[in-house]
């Protein structure tokens, strides 16, 4: 007995297959029908569009759910400004716990502030009264922590990254990153993955995939998320970054190992690694692996029958990672390893060379537009980082599409919200005029490459046939071409400050489940 089919129409679709297409058929969780409203076919459910647009829905490459849960219904610090208003937004939200709770945020990006100083732990405990604090930096690879947190991780003032002043970097954040996660609870953790899921969902985002790893979440966590997806909810596709840990990546139901697996920091924290100086800082950052443990780690999952993958920023480390990729690519044979799909994360310095050995190994580039749209620029992070003139060679997403490099867009929330369609102007608006994307390719970089990343390659397009995942749209500003204007008519208006109206998602269906309606809590 086959289930209740729902029939859309009246809509504008996103369908090159059928142009003229104003109305589907849904039926046993695929695409059964495609054609005009008039000559629709019956329907146990039927659904009026009233001229609403009909997409692909969305897929977040990367996103931190626990995280950015955790950060929707805790301590959001993206807003403050100076010293003095982190210490006053801690005090605030402090003051709501009980005595003996850690006191979490996320966001400060210093960069932005007038004043670059930064509260030391003895200002965060009188902050916090007394309470443990960890407060992770935008890129989540630096946090500001109180003494009362130093106290409880004694083993984080022996390894490096270690500063009295509460500023911890590199392995000692990772000490009290650990400390400060494992004082959540699992009914706390479920309850905020399924706050960032419902959000995701909300935006028209049907999938996502999580990049956890023993540095950046736990098993159960990572497990414990992975047993909700696609129950109501966006599906779950898990990355565990885990050095030739292969197995265990497979034993814990990820689709691969990668995602989180660190060759590098972050430019934010200036650990990124890069070939050059930092130039508001000492030394090219750190590199967390050598070519010879990513041509292992890659043999490894090739044994086990798993993608593998790194998080990559700075251009130092993403030359060490492509020569693993050669030294697999001699083991295995360079078919073999193109076939697999390995991922790099982030992919933010490149240059023509690296963007050629991503060509060559068919790396997928899973890749944020919005770093480029708040830190790329003139006056921003990655310009008191590298200069100008490397800042707006950064994120070169146009130019990696422009030679068939595979991309995934996602946000790597909470480091960047969770906003579909921003990424995809961001990626059309890049602030280096010749590393500009069409919305068309942004956007199917964002869905449909989302699902190939994951070898799904018959999802992310409306085709009889075809899932029935998609997304309903508000397009204030008006559709061309089965997708919406997301970009101001005149060029002068474009870019990180475009005032054009997004669209707004009123349904979210994956595999012919509403997720999303708005509305509907």
């Amino acid at each position: 007995m086959t289930n209740p089919s729902t029939l859309y129409r009246g809509g504008v679709l996103h369908c090159p297959a059928e142009p003229s297409a104003t109305a589907l058929l849904v039926r046993d969780g695929r695409i059964a029908w495609l054609g005009g409203a008039a000559d629709a076919p019956a329907a146990d459910r039927v659904v009026e569009l009233d001229g609403a647009l009909v997409t692909p829905a969305f897929v977040d490459a990367h996103v931190h759910a626990t995280d950015t849960g955790l950060v929707l219904s805790g301590l959001e610090l993206s807003s403050v400004r100076s010293a003095g208003e982190l210490l006053a937004a801690v005090s605030a939200f402090a003051a709501g716990l009980p005595g003996d709770a850690v006191v979490l945020g996320h966001g400060w990006d210093e960069s932005a502030w007038g004043d670059p100083r930064l509260p030391d732990a003895v200002e965060l405990d009188r902050a916090a009264g007394g309470r443990r604090v960890y407060l992770s930096q935008a890129s989540i690879h630096s946090a500001l922590v109180s003494q009362a947190l130093l106290a409880a991780c004694p083993q984080a003032a022996v390894v490096p990254g270690f500063d009295a002043s509460g500023w911890l970097r590199r392995d000692a954040h990772h000490v009290v990153r650990a400390a400060a996660q494992g004082s959540v609870g699992r009914v706390q953790r479920v309850a905020a993955q399924r706050v960032a899921l419902a959000h995701a969902a909300s935006l028209g985002i049907a999938a996502v995939h999580e990049c956890g790893g023993p540095q950046i979440s736990d098993e159960e966590d990572f497990t414990g998320l992975l047993a909700l997806s696609g129950a109501g909810l966006p599906e779950v596709y898990g990355y565990w970054g885990e050095l030739s840990g292969a197995a265990r990546a497979r034993e814990l139901g990820a689709v691969g190992a990668g995602g989180d697996l660190f060759a590098d920091g972050a430019l934010g924290s200036r650990t990124a690694h890069v070939s050059r100086d930092y130039l508001d800082g000492e030394g090219c950052g750190h590199g967390y692996l050598s070519a010879g443990q990513v041509r292992d780690h890659l043999v490894d999952c090739a044994a086990h029958g798993m993608q593998g993958g790194f998080h990559a920023i700075g251009d130092a480390a993403i030359a060490t990672v492509l020569e693993g990729f050669a030294g697999a690519a001699a083991v295995l044979g360079t078919d073999r390893v193109r076939a697999a799909r390995h991922r790099v994360e982030h992919a933010e310095i490149m240059s023509k060379r690296l963007i050629a050995g991503f060509v060559e190994y068919g790396v997928v580039a899973s890749m944020q537009p919005a770093f480029d749209r708040l830190w790329g620029g003139a006056g921003r992070m990655y310009e008191s980082r590298l200069g100008l003139a490397r800042s707006l060679e950064s994120n070169p997403m146009g130019a990696m599409h422009a030679v068939g490099v595979a991309l995934a867009f996602g946000s790597d929330s909470p480091v960047t919200p969770l906003d579909p369609w921003g990424s995809v102007r961001a990626a059309a608006a890049h602030h280096s005029v010749s590393q500009r994307m069409s919305v068309r390719a942004a956007f199917a970089a964002h869905t449909r490459g989302g699902w190939r990343a994951v070898h799904l390659d018959n999802e992310g397009v409306i085709a009889l046939g075809a899932p029935a995942t998609f997304a309903v749209w508000s397009s204030p500003a008006g559709v061309e071409r089965g997708l919406p204007v997301v970009q101001a008519g005149d060029p002068e208006l474009r870019g990180p400050a475009d005032p054009t109206p997004l669209p707004v998602c009123r349904r979210t269906v994956l595999r012919g489940e509403v997720i999303y309606e708005e509305g509907v809590s």
